[in-house]
């Protein structure tokens, strides 16, 4: 039988001061996982790292800034050198600016793309890089959306490029798959945090809300399943996949 204990691996996870990469950290950690922390707000991270040390798990905050290469390059030597060579990696940064396209200023369409799109390139890039270095294999779960399946008005810059994150899964996937390391992909739909409970709990929101089959929207415990199946041996035979979990919402559009 597959388990998805993850007790002596290391993980690493991005966007991890807040919402959802916050969530999969905790996650990775009480599966067994000794898990990287990384994200530009370090304060945040701290925290975290004393949360997840509470139940004898074990984090190190990195501050990274997806964007920058050299950036991604000094988190993962030094995660590397605290923790070992990270094993699973979650690009999960991410942000979105939500204005409709007329009205979306240059800035705007490169601040989101670089951080959703390249900043996951560069940090898949960094990790497979370390694992064919250390002779070792992993699993890399990209963190996308179904906006970048079925797209939504307001968020182009943010649904182009998760969509384009989409397409690199599948690359990567089939580029390192002789090194051992998977990349999948893992699309969900209406979650409820911190940055999207106001919204989600107006008018707007419930009309949204009528229009999922399960008539409600994702916690993020509905991902603990889907990123620890992705994150562990229990999806060995999985590469270039698109995990999505929506409630069904993508599946009556």
């Amino acid at each position: 039988m597959i388990h998805t204990d993850l007790s002596g691996r290391v993980a690493l996870v991005t966007g991890a001061s807040s919402g959802l990469g916050r969530h999969f950290a905790l996650t990775l950690a009480r599966s067994g996982a000794r898990v990287a922390v990384a994200a530009r707000r370090s304060e945040r991270l701290e925290a975290l790292a004393e949360e997840i040390a509470a139940f004898d798990g074990r984090a190190l905050p990195l501050r990274m800034d997806v964007t920058d290469a050299r950036s991604v390059t000094e988190a993962f030597a030094h995660a590397e050198t605290e923790l070992g060579t990270p094993t699973i990696v979650v690009n999960n940064a991410g942000i979105v600016a939500d204005e409709p396209a007329l009205e979306q200023s240059e800035e705007d369409w490169d601040r989101v793309v670089a951080t959703d799109l390249k900043g996951a390139w560069l940090v898949a890039r960094e990790a497979a890089r370390r694992l064919v270095a250390a002779g070792q294999g992993g699993s890399i779960v990209n963190t996308a959306s179904i906006l970048g399946l079925i797209g939504r008005p307001r968020v182009a810059a943010y649904a182009a490029a998760k969509a384009g994150l989409v397409s690199l899964t599948r690359s990567l996937a089939g580029e390192w798959a002789r090194h051992e390391i998977r990349v999948n992909a893992l699309c969900p739909g209406f979650i409820v945090t911190d940055l999207n409970r106001a919204f989600l709990e107006s008018e707007l929101g419930e009309g949204l809300r009528k229009r999922i089959p399960q008539r409600r929207f994702g916690q993020p415990a509905d991902l603990d399943g889907p990123l620890l199946l992705l994150a562990s041996d229990a999806s060995r035979w999985m590469t270039g996949s698109t995990l999505v979990v929506d409630g069904g919402h993508s599946a009556v559009i």
